[in-house]
């Protein structure tokens, strides 16, 4: 009988944990595949080398990479911004006391998000949010977004939303022309007040500021500063924390376009 590769067999064990139960923390793979963390370290940071798998900057977790064989994957965009962005959303969080959120373009004027600071003990807000596709017109990272599209992105963007939008989006779809004039004269978007998206699985509802991300002309998508609504106002962030919030989307533009 031909021998099973234990190297592969391990490499594998660590995608079908990921794969079937989503980002995991070195001791929930040691724990689910009953491997040492040295011996998963060199796993991961083999498939990461690959990007089959890929770090979140905000804890350290793995979750699937842009070259795993999957369809509907994303493009390697999304190893590469969070790759530019994982250190500058953790300093940006530290130094606001906020939770941030990073997303990224998926096309058709929508966003996912792709890395996160959030953490409930700390924000008070609803912590699992990498993988989910926020509302384009609602929340602050979709608005910010469709905000840094060309005139015929946004139509073509449009034309496609229009089809597939929930009810309380399409509700919302005569005030969008006033809702993106507003944010490029302020300079940011905030998230309609009252939207709960994914916050009303547990947490408080959560109020953001987002400005796009952008590599010179071209959108990449879009980061907010996230926070417990009741503890402080939108102005109030705003007046403290909004330059630095520019200032972290330009790095991340100027960094992502330096290693394209």
């Amino acid at each position: 009988m031909t021998k099973l590769n234990r190297s592969i067999e391990r490499g594998l064990a660590v995608l079908e944990v990921i794969h079937m139960s989503g980002p995991c923390s070195l001791a929930c793979l040691a724990s689910r595949t009953g491997l040492s963390k040295p011996t998963l370290l060199r796993i991961c940071t083999t498939l990461e080398n690959r990007r089959w798998l890929s770090r979140r900057g905000s804890d350290g977790w793995y979750q699937l990479g842009s070259a795993f064989p999957s369809l509907g994957r994303m493009p390697d965009l999304t190893d590469r911004l969070v790759s530019v962005a994982k250190n500058e959303i953790v300093f940006l969080s530290e130094h606001t006391g906020l939770a941030v959120d990073l997303a990224v373009a998926i096309g058709n004027g929508r966003t996912e998000i792709i890395d996160t600071t959030r953490a409930f003990k700390k924000h008070g807000v609803y912590p699992d949010t990498v993988g989910f596709r926020p509302s384009p017109i609602l929340s602050a990272l979709g608005a910010a977004h469709l905000s840094s599209l060309s005139k015929q992105a946004f139509a073509d963007a449009l034309r496609d939303l229009v089809k597939r939008l929930p009810r309380e989006d399409a509700a919302a779809i005569p005030k969008l022309p006033s809702i993106l004039k507003s944010i490029k004269e302020i300079g940011y978007a905030t998230r309609v007040p009252g939207h709960w998206g994914r916050a009303v699985d547990y947490g408080a509802l959560p109020s953001a500021i987002a400005v796009p991300l952008m590599a010179g002309p071209d959108p990449l998508g879009a980061i907010n500063l996230v926070w417990n609504a009741s503890d402080r106002s939108v102005q109030d962030v705003v007046r403290d924390h909004l330059e630095i919030l520019r200032n972290t989307a330009h790095t991340i533009g100027q960094d992502y376009v330096h290693i394209s």
